[in-house]
């Protein structure tokens, strides 16, 4: 593996430019890779689309429709059951039904508000930005302050460190929601 800084641009002129000036300052062609970079959660990455197969926060969910389906339905079963006189043998069928569809709202209190921290969850972590990505992996640590000047130089909007490898200007191994490694 070798060590890979990226920059992110807006424009696929600057993307050019970048990548002619990576190579003007020694870095091989083959070890430069230049691609666009989706919005998180837009990756691909799983066999129905997206970056994951259940959405972030909502791991709670289904626990709380099964507690509240329960509880409610035990609940609509007890009312139903005490209004026989009134509904007739249907009552607790009747009440328990619409109990567990009321107790079933009850995860909806259990959902997380935008932003807000899961219980024993880590912070949020920082996404890639979308947009035009240039990478040069190198094998000589002399060589990243090189490779960050030249992205800053000419414009690069935000600068990555990264470990992976760039084989005939493919980043193979590159995995976009994993959090990137700022260059301050």
């Amino acid at each position: 593996m070798s060590t890979i800084i990226a920059g992110h641009f807006e424009l696929q002129d600057e993307v050019d430019v970048a990548r002619r000036a990576l190579a003007e300052a020694g870095f091989s062609q083959e070890r430069i890779s230049a691609f666009y970079l989706s919005q998180a959660g837009q990756h691909d990455m799983t066999p129905i689309g997206g970056d994951n197969l259940h959405s972030p926060g909502a791991k709670e969910t289904p626990v709380g429709v099964v507690q509240g389906a329960a509880t409610g339905g035990a609940i609509g079963a007890a009312i139903g059951t005490a209004t026989v006189p009134l509904t007739g043998p249907a009552g607790p069928i009747v009440g328990g039904l619409v109990g567990a569809h009321v107790g079933s709202l009850f995860s909806f209190s259990k959902m997380k508000e935008a932003g807000e921290r899961e219980e024993g969850g880590r912070a949020p972590i920082e996404q890639r930005k979308a947009g035009m990505l240039v990478a040069v992996a190198f094998d000589d640590a002399g060589d990243e302050g090189r490779a960050i000047e030249v992205l800053r130089r000419l414009g690069a909007v935000q600068v990555e460190r990264a470990r992976g490898n760039i084989v005939d200007g493919d980043w193979a191994d590159f995995d976009p929601s994993q959090p990137p490694d700022i260059v301050h």
